[in-house]
Protein backbone atom coordinates (compact mmCIF):
# COMPACT_ATOMS: atom_id res chain seq x y z
CA UNK A 1 0.00 0.00 0.00
CA UNK A 2 1.06 3.53 -0.64
CA UNK A 3 2.72 5.05 2.50
CA UNK A 4 0.68 8.23 2.09
CA UNK A 5 -2.61 6.27 2.09
CA UNK A 6 -1.41 4.21 5.08
CA UNK A 7 -0.68 7.44 6.99
CA UNK A 8 -4.12 8.85 6.12
CA UNK A 9 -5.87 5.68 7.25
CA UNK A 10 -3.94 5.77 10.51
CA UNK A 11 -5.06 9.37 11.09
CA UNK A 12 -8.68 8.15 11.21
CA UNK A 13 -8.02 6.41 14.54
CA UNK A 14 -8.36 8.20 17.90
CA UNK A 15 -5.30 10.07 19.17
CA UNK A 16 -4.67 7.72 22.13
CA UNK A 17 -4.72 4.71 19.82
CA UNK A 18 -2.39 6.40 17.33
CA UNK A 19 0.12 7.26 20.05
CA UNK A 20 0.41 3.61 20.96
CA UNK A 21 -0.04 1.71 17.67
CA UNK A 22 0.45 4.11 14.73
CA UNK A 23 3.98 3.06 13.70
CA UNK A 24 3.23 -0.66 13.68
CA UNK A 25 -0.11 -0.15 11.95
CA UNK A 26 1.38 1.99 9.19
CA UNK A 27 4.11 -0.63 8.61
CA UNK A 28 1.44 -3.32 8.44
CA UNK A 29 -0.65 -1.33 5.97
CA UNK A 30 2.37 -0.63 3.78
CA UNK A 31 3.05 -4.36 3.54
CA UNK A 32 -0.60 -5.15 2.65
CA UNK A 33 -2.06 -4.95 -0.84
CA UNK A 34 -3.92 -1.75 -1.65
CA UNK A 35 -7.34 -3.28 -2.25
CA UNK A 36 -10.90 -2.50 -1.25
CA UNK A 37 -10.95 -5.14 1.48
CA UNK A 38 -7.97 -3.64 3.33
CA UNK A 39 -9.42 -0.16 3.00
CA UNK A 40 -12.85 -1.25 4.30
CA UNK A 41 -11.33 -3.17 7.22
CA UNK A 42 -9.24 -0.15 8.21
CA UNK A 43 -12.22 2.21 8.01
CA UNK A 44 -14.49 -0.07 10.03
CA UNK A 45 -11.79 -0.67 12.61
CA UNK A 46 -11.23 3.08 13.00
CA UNK A 47 -14.97 3.61 13.46
CA UNK A 48 -15.03 0.79 16.00
CA UNK A 49 -12.18 2.41 17.93
CA UNK A 50 -14.13 5.66 18.17
CA UNK A 51 -17.25 3.87 19.41
CA UNK A 52 -15.57 1.43 21.76
CA UNK A 53 -11.93 2.37 22.37
CA UNK A 54 -9.35 -0.19 23.43
CA UNK A 55 -8.27 -0.07 27.06
CA UNK A 56 -4.82 -0.88 28.41
CA UNK A 57 -1.88 -2.73 26.93
CA UNK A 58 -3.75 -6.00 26.41
CA UNK A 59 -6.44 -4.26 24.33
CA UNK A 60 -9.27 -5.50 26.55
CA UNK A 61 -12.50 -3.61 26.00
CA UNK A 62 -14.33 -2.03 28.89
CA UNK A 63 -16.98 -4.67 29.64
CA UNK A 64 -19.49 -1.97 30.52
CA UNK A 65 -19.03 0.31 27.51
CA UNK A 66 -22.02 0.91 25.24
CA UNK A 67 -20.47 -1.11 22.41
CA UNK A 68 -19.61 -4.04 24.65
CA UNK A 69 -23.08 -3.99 26.21
CA UNK A 70 -24.73 -3.90 22.80
CA UNK A 71 -22.89 -7.10 21.81
CA UNK A 72 -24.65 -9.03 24.56
CA UNK A 73 -27.50 -11.19 23.21
CA UNK A 74 -30.01 -9.82 25.70
CA UNK A 75 -29.25 -6.33 24.34
CA UNK A 76 -29.20 -6.86 20.59
CA UNK A 77 -31.80 -9.64 20.18
CA UNK A 78 -34.81 -7.38 20.90
CA UNK A 79 -33.50 -4.82 18.41
CA UNK A 80 -32.98 -7.49 15.76
CA UNK A 81 -36.42 -8.96 16.41
CA UNK A 82 -38.10 -5.55 16.09
CA UNK A 83 -36.23 -4.69 12.91
CA UNK A 84 -37.14 -8.12 11.49
CA UNK A 85 -40.79 -7.40 12.19
CA UNK A 86 -40.49 -4.00 10.54
CA UNK A 87 -38.82 -5.50 7.46
CA UNK A 88 -41.48 -8.21 7.30
CA UNK A 89 -44.29 -5.64 7.47
CA UNK A 90 -42.71 -3.34 4.91
CA UNK A 91 -42.16 -6.29 2.59
CA UNK A 92 -45.80 -7.33 2.91
CA UNK A 93 -46.94 -3.76 2.26
CA UNK A 94 -44.72 -3.47 -0.83
CA UNK A 95 -45.94 -6.80 -2.18
CA UNK A 96 -49.51 -5.64 -1.57
CA UNK A 97 -48.84 -2.41 -3.43
CA UNK A 98 -47.38 -4.31 -6.37
CA UNK A 99 -50.49 -6.46 -6.53
CA UNK A 100 -52.66 -3.29 -6.51
CA UNK A 101 -54.21 -4.50 -3.28
CA UNK A 102 -52.54 -2.39 -0.56
CA UNK A 103 -53.64 -4.44 2.41
CA UNK A 104 -54.99 -7.91 1.85
CA UNK A 105 -57.38 -8.63 4.69
CA UNK A 106 -58.17 -12.22 5.51
CA UNK A 107 -60.69 -13.68 7.90
CA UNK A 108 -57.81 -15.18 9.86
CA UNK A 109 -54.90 -12.85 10.50
CA UNK A 110 -52.54 -15.12 8.62
CA UNK A 111 -49.05 -16.38 9.36
CA UNK A 112 -47.41 -12.97 8.93
CA UNK A 113 -49.46 -11.48 11.76
CA UNK A 114 -48.80 -14.48 14.00
CA UNK A 115 -45.04 -14.27 13.44
CA UNK A 116 -45.16 -10.51 14.13
CA UNK A 117 -47.06 -11.07 17.37
CA UNK A 118 -44.68 -13.81 18.51
CA UNK A 119 -41.55 -11.80 17.78
CA UNK A 120 -42.88 -8.69 19.48
CA UNK A 121 -44.08 -10.63 22.54
CA UNK A 122 -40.94 -12.75 23.00
CA UNK A 123 -38.88 -9.55 23.27
CA UNK A 124 -40.42 -8.54 26.58
CA UNK A 125 -38.87 -11.28 28.77
CA UNK A 126 -35.50 -10.73 27.07
CA UNK A 127 -35.66 -6.98 27.78
CA UNK A 128 -36.75 -7.67 31.37
CA UNK A 129 -33.80 -10.03 31.85
CA UNK A 130 -31.44 -7.40 30.41
CA UNK A 131 -32.79 -4.70 32.75
CA UNK A 132 -32.61 -6.92 35.84
CA UNK A 133 -29.07 -8.02 35.06
CA UNK A 134 -27.48 -4.73 33.93
CA UNK A 135 -29.39 -1.72 35.31
CA UNK A 136 -27.57 -1.66 38.65
CA UNK A 137 -24.16 -2.56 37.14
CA UNK A 138 -24.09 -0.02 34.31
CA UNK A 139 -27.11 2.29 34.48
CA UNK A 140 -26.06 4.76 31.78
CA UNK A 141 -25.31 2.17 29.12
CA UNK A 142 -28.37 0.12 30.07
CA UNK A 143 -30.68 3.11 29.68
CA UNK A 144 -29.12 3.93 26.30
CA UNK A 145 -29.67 0.38 25.06
CA UNK A 146 -33.21 0.40 26.47
CA UNK A 147 -33.84 3.56 24.45
CA UNK A 148 -32.51 1.81 21.34
CA UNK A 149 -34.72 -1.22 22.03
CA UNK A 150 -37.77 0.99 22.62
CA UNK A 151 -37.11 2.92 19.42
CA UNK A 152 -36.86 -0.29 17.40
CA UNK A 153 -40.03 -1.62 19.04
CA UNK A 154 -41.94 1.58 18.26
CA UNK A 155 -40.64 1.58 14.67
CA UNK A 156 -42.00 -1.94 14.21
CA UNK A 157 -45.37 -1.04 15.74
CA UNK A 158 -45.80 2.22 13.82
CA UNK A 159 -46.96 0.68 10.50
CA UNK A 160 -49.49 -1.49 12.33
CA UNK A 161 -50.91 1.53 14.13
CA UNK A 162 -50.78 3.99 11.24
CA UNK A 163 -52.19 1.59 8.62
CA UNK A 164 -54.71 -0.01 10.98
CA UNK A 165 -53.42 -3.51 10.21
Amino acid sequence: MNPRLARRLTRLYPRAWRQRYADEFEALLESCPSDLRTLANSLLSALHEHISPTQGANMDRDPKSFGAMLRRPSAFLPVVMSLSCLAMLLGAILIGLMDHNPVHREHDEGPLAHIFQLLMTIQMPIVLFFVIKWLRRAPGQTLGILGLQAGAWLAACAPVYLLHL
